[in-house]
């Protein structure tokens, strides 16, 4: 931590081990994990359509470069252990007509409808609207976001590693 600086933490228990600033980070990761969550279900909201965040993001997902997913696909990008929750979405996001399945083969494969690929857009309007002009606005840079998502790779590489280590004790 920081000289000078009080750490904020939801777990003075955790930060007095070896890596204080670790449950300081933790404690930011719960925060904007919230928001965001809340971000999206709220500008999903805004574009008329009431969807939860996974659904958004698997409609994201499904649409990211127009091309067709598999569902093991989506659970691999997304880093979901539970393909029932994708399976589960997927259902909603086609019954709601925003995607649609087809079968190639063994394979089933997803693609937005014309109504995910207009959800996408209105999405993207309201969020430079409001959130990409806000953080334009009062930072931080782009160079600082892409730094800050290098290192939230990283991490969730450290975290995966030891979350496997821990199911093995």
């Amino acid at each position: 931590m920081t000289t000078g600086r009080r750490a904020i933490v939801s777990s003075a228990h955790l930060a007095d081990g070896s890596a204080p600033a670790l449950s300081e980070l933790e404690f930011s990761l719960t925060l904007a994990a919230a928001a965001y969550q809340r971000w999206m279900t709220r500008c999903a909201a805004a574009t008329g359509l009431s969807l939860t965040p996974i659904e958004v993001l698997i409609l994201h997902t499904v649409r990211h470069r127009d091309r067709p997913k598999r569902i093991a696909d989506i659970a691999l990008v997304l880093d979901i252990e539970d393909t029932h929750l994708v399976t589960y979405a997927v259902r909603k996001l086609e019954k709601a007509g925003l995607i649609a399945t087809r079968r190639e083969g063994k394979e089933k494969l997803l693609v937005a409808t014309e109504a995910g690929r207009d959800f996408c857009a209105g999405y993207r309007d309201i969020r430079e609207r409001i959130l990409s002009t806000a953080v334009e606005a009062d930072g931080p840079d782009a160079a600082a976001l892409s730094e800050a998502a290098d290192l939230l790779r990283r991490l969730s590489g450290q975290y995966n590693q030891a979350a496997r280590a821990a199911a093995t004790l």
